[in-house]
């Protein structure tokens, strides 16, 4: 990093737009980069109360439980050759006693956020996520999961086409030769190569 523009004294704003400008970083980036810190430290201003906890203990169990009916209608296997229900049943588990520890516990704790608009992307998440539950036995894991990845990354991540387009195959072919080749999960698939 380079010392601040001569004249100037460092830590005003000035100077802080002078070395922006020295780093590459133009003034309207870091205007947007300032509004946005601006935005998240008034949001902690604001903190929500307990029935923002229960609420959101709530939704975990609720997502948990259904995570767990839907995983059990997989099979599961053993632990020597998992079914495709093993791995979303485990991650179900964690997530519902994590979800009851938050109801059990959460309710002290005095740093919940408020609900926002923001706090509907986890509901949208989970909602593609039992989207591609019902679509992995009729038209195989490989659609699926590519269009679960561009929802994810594009839509409530907000990442470029490109980057979502490279990652979202390469996510694909990863838990591809992960799930069918390294571990021998007989997940229903389209393709076999």
């Amino acid at each position: 990093m380079s010392d601040p523009a001569p004249g100037r004294t460092p830590g005003t704003p000035e100077a802080a737009e002078a070395q922006s400008a020295a780093d590459g970083v133009g003034p309207d980036l870091l205007e947007e980069i300032q509004a946005e810190i601006a935005r998240d430290l008034e949001e902690e201003k604001d903190p929500g109360g307990t029935a923002y906890q229960v609420v959101g203990a709530a939704v975990g169990i609720v997502v948990g439980v259904g995570g767990i009916v839907l995983s059990l209608g997989y099979g599961l296997g053993t632990l020597r050759e998992p079914g495709a229900g093993l791995w979303p049943l485990i991650v179900s588990v964690l997530v519902t006693s994590l979800s009851v520890l938050l109801l059990l516990v959460g309710r002290t704790l005095e740093d919940t956020e408020r609900f926002r608009r923001a706090s509907l992307l986890p509901l949208a998440g989970a909602a593609s996520f039992v989207v591609f539950a019902f679509l992995l036995p009729v038209i195989g894991f490989e659609i699926p999961a590519l269009l679960l990845c561009v929802v994810w990354l594009r839509f409530l991540g907000g990442e470029t086409w490109r980057s979502t387009v490279v990652v979202s195959v390469l996510t694909v072919a990863a838990f591809y030769a992960l799930f069918l080749y390294g571990l021998r999960v007989p997940l229903p698939h389209l393709f076999a190569f």
